[in-house]
């Protein structure tokens, strides 16, 4: 039996959370993220995030793990570190 934690549930959420496209063709926009570094990740933010890029998904990438390298301009992909910080936020 899989065991889901609040904090694994709450980013799966904001994950697959979609908003309204910012863009006219609905592709990420990464002008307003940094202000994001340093924030903690979490379903609220996950969900601040979309909004702010305009993205139509979320993928989270935490310490060491392995991301596939396509690109998906309706993607916005946002890293973390052990201290569950934002480190980055970019398109794709």
């Amino acid at each position: 039996m899989r065991h889901i934690t609040p904090l694994t549930a709450a980013l799966a959420l904001a994950a697959c959370a979609t908003t309204p496209p910012v863009t006219a063709d609905g592709s990420c926009n990464h002008d307003s993220l940094a202000r994001f570094t340093g924030q903690k990740a979490s379903a609220e933010t996950g969900t601040a995030l979309l909004q702010a890029s305009g993205a139509k998904t979320l993928r989270w990438g935490g310490p060491g793990m392995a991301m596939t390298m396509d690109f998906r301009p309706d993607r916005l992909t946002v890293s973390y570190d052990e201290a569950m910080l934002i480190t980055s936020a970019r398109c794709g």
